[in-house]
């Protein structure tokens, strides 16, 4: 199993009984980023103080008019429910430690869930179509590289969105590559490196998982 200096998240919530509703106890504010990027925030049930990632983790939605897009949700807000059943659905994961509510919430809706590879040895899989970094998911999800072999950088062509989940974060000073949480085997010069495609691409929104929206600029300094 790769290790990290860093502590993952680890939660993958149990599905909601009949008639119960994931999140329930808590109820995100949602912001609209722009037409059709939706974003919200809440609390980690693992986070104690001292973690190196902030107690409020991100969600976030693509809606193109035909297909809603949910990436590493927690706590979704109850009226995607509505939403989900007027659009081909699916959810996407970053990284298999940012399941959150994605297996409760895919059985719910009735969507496939694509998740990156498990960590070696994990004996609890994320159940899920599993994807890796070159693939082209049948959902207009792109998968590039990310800082670890199953944490991907997510490009979405259509909203020109780029969703990233430990690769790159904020924690209080904008967005940055976290050197601090590459495993001690790897250079993050190595790392920075191969994060050089994504500029390639024409980005215009990042959305991170642990922080929140960012424009390309941020992009351009945080891989600088």
């Amino acid at each position: 199993m790769p290790s990290s200096s860093r502590a993952r998240e680890h939660v993958q919530r149990s599905p909601p009984r009949a008639g119960e509703r994931l999140g329930v106890a808590y109820h995100p504010a949602v912001d609209e980023v722009r037409a059709g990027v939706w974003h919200w925030q809440a609390p980690h049930p693992d986070w104690k103080p001292g973690t190196e990632w902030g107690e409020l983790v991100s969600s976030y939605a693509l809606d193109d008019g035909e297909r809603l897009l949910l990436f590493d949700p927690l706590a979704p807000p109850s009226d995607l429910d509505r939403l989900a059943s007027e659009r081909e659905t699916a959810i996407v994961l970053t990284d298999p430690w940012h399941a959150r509510d994605a297996v409760g919430l895919a059985e719910q809706l009735g969507v496939p869930l694509y998740v990156p590879p498990p960590d070696e040895g994990n004996r609890n899989p994320v159940p899920g179509t599993v994807f890796r970094a070159g693939e082209q998911l049948p959902v207009g999800v792109e998968a590039y590289p990310g800082f670890e072999p199953n944490d991907l950088v997510l490009w979405v062509e259509r909203s020109a969105v780029l969703v990233v989940g430990d690769t790159l974060v904020d924690r209080g000073r904008g967005l940055e590559f976290p050197t601090d949480w590459v495993r001690k085997d790897v250079a993050p010069a190595q790392i920075l490196e191969a994060l050089q495609p994504l500029l390639e691409l024409p980005v215009e929104l990042v959305l991170a998982t642990h922080g929140g929206p960012f424009d390309r600029n941020a992009l351009e300094r945080a891989l600088s």
